[in-house]
């Protein structure tokens, strides 16, 4: 018998022996490449994610060392990616007792495995999510916009059962105006960043949440992220921050403001 004919009946009876099954057979994907720099970056994050998808251990510590929060304290937690991770809350927002729990390259179905560790077990009177653009890169999970919607849909509705308030923030543009930029829009196409953006401002109204919209703030006449808040084309530098802090700290009040 030939060695691949003797591969199949090995599988064939294999399959027998393990009786029925709903599922159809798992697809073969064939790796993209990513690059001189996410490539060995995805090849190293991989293997953890098969064991912990959502990262949950990034945050443990931190959160274990968290005081209980007293009565009265506004504590607000920031949720979110790598553009979240960067931000400073506490030279931003001096005095205010907000917790940072962006984690970069992060997508928002691990933000749904880690939402009950990393913002309700926290006790937060509400939650900022700034969450999406990376689903759309499509880096370590591919997403449609009806899939990114319905994870932050989840999200959303996660918050509501543990009397949290919601605010979302707005995908900020991108640009390619760099050579450390060169692919950001070719990965993020600016066309459906805008489209998924004016979804979750009908969504927020429609739920009553607080909507920030840093968009907005930071887009330029070419509907690209304005070339002084970034180098990347994607992370707000510290001029970019400060444009988005009033916008948050808006919104924030009026979810608190709510009933």
């Amino acid at each position: 018998m030939k060695v691949g004919v003797f591969v199949l009946a090995l599988l064939s009876s294999a399959a027998v022996a393990q009786g029925y099954q709903s599922s159809p057979e798992r697809r073969v994907v064939v790796e993209r490449d990513w690059g001189q720099w996410l490539g060995p970056f995805r090849a190293k994050l991989v293997p953890s994610l098969m064991q912990d998808f959502g990262e949950r251990y990034i945050y443990r510590q931190a959160n274990a060392a968290l005081p209980t929060r007293k009565p009265g304290q506004r504590r607000v937690v920031f949720l979110g990616d790598s553009i979240t991770d960067r931000w400073n809350l506490s030279a931003s927002f001096p005095g205010q007792p907000y917790i940072n729990r962006g984690i970069g390259s992060q997508v928002t179905a691990q933000m749904i495995l880690r939402f009950h560790q990393d913002v309700i077990a926290l006790h937060p009177r509400a939650v900022v999510i700034l969450a999406g653009v990376n689903d759309v890169q499509g880096f370590l999970q591919q997403e449609t916009p009806e899939q990114i919607k319905t994870n932050w849909e989840a999200m959303a509705d996660l918050a509501d059962a543990h009397h949290i308030k919601v605010v979302f923030g707005s995908l900020l543009p991108v640009n390619d105006y760099t050579e450390a930029a060169r692919n950001v829009v070719g990965e993020r196409k600016p066309d459906e960043l805008l489209a998924l953006n004016t979804w979750l401002r009908v969504f927020c109204a429609e739920r009553g949440y607080a909507y920030a919209d840093y968009y907005a703030a930071l887009v330029d006449a070419r509907g690209m992220l304005g070339r002084s808040y970034t180098t990347d084309g994607i992370h707000p530098l510290p001029s970019g921050y400060a444009r988005m802090t009033p916008i948050a700290s808006r919104a924030i009040a009026a979810a608190l403001a709510r009933n």
